[in-house]
């Protein structure tokens, strides 16, 4: 059973997942050996599928699945959540913008935490349009889910499996987990990442993702949080140990 699993969704990205796969293996020398990869294609139209199971075929850590219509983002993420097999996860981009060149950094960080963030903050590859709009997206974010994370829209996380023991998935929800980790009680911190630019394709998110379509998304955590059961067990007897 691999310690540590990589879970990437993937749509439209033929072009940079024989890099990320490179990628990926070069970074992982003299980090661990006890790792895999699950890859999951959201139903790309573009040959994403054939070279995933090309390297899948020549490397054994990769696992690839595919869905049989596109599902979205949560949805391949919560599905490589769920085949993968380590006490460890790492959620990274499959545009290369995640360098896995940090990986190292997250598995330092959750020495100390049960989920670690990256945050691309302080130097973003973006033009200004995206940064601005994440910028934006942050504050609202934020605001309305009684959070400060600096960047929330940043999926490249570490964090220990017993982080997603009670976790509802909801479309969107990929967005909020470590508000929801929180909500359970785990430590979350956040690192700086490398920002890095797109190797190729192009970009699925803008204003109208980062933001208003989020929107609904972020008033179903926000009532989650309002309605959170919250409560302490003062003493036990009887119980196994």
């Amino acid at each position: 059973m691999p310690r540590l699993s990589l879970v990437i969704p993937v749509y439209h990205e033929e072009d940079n997942l024989e890099r990320l796969h490179a990628e990926i293996a070069e970074a992982m020398k003299g980090v661990s050996d006890d790792y895999e990869v699950v890859a999951t294609d959201d139903a790309s139209r573009d040959r994403s599928w054939e070279v995933l199971k090309a390297i899948a075929a020549r490397d054994p850590r990769w696992r690839v699945q595919r869905f049989e219509e596109n599902r979205g983002e949560t949805a391949a993420s919560s599905a490589g959540m769920k085949a993968a097999s380590g006490e460890v996860i790492v959620t990274l981009d499959a545009d290369l913008q995640n360098d896995p060149r940090d990986i190292p950094k997250f598995l330092e960080a959750l020495r100390n935490a049960d989920c670690v963030c990256g945050s691309r903050v302080h130097e973003r590859a973006d033009n200004w349009l995206r940064r601005a709009s994440s910028r934006v997206a942050n504050w609202v974010r934020n605001r309305l889910s009684d959070e400060n994370i600096s960047d929330a829209g940043c999926t490249y996380r570490a964090f220990k499996r017993e982080c997603l023991r009670e976790v509802k998935f909801f479309r969107g929800a990929h967005r909020f987990l470590p508000t929801l980790f929180r909500m359970d009680g785990f430590k979350v911190v956040e690192i700086p990442i490398t920002p890095r630019e797109r190797f190729a394709g192009e970009s699925k998110y803008g204003v109208w993702n980062r933001l208003f379509k989020s929107f609904a998304d972020l008033l179903a955590v926000r009532w989650m949080k309002s309605r959170r059961l919250r409560y302490r067990i003062a003493e036990r007897h009887g119980f196994p140990d």
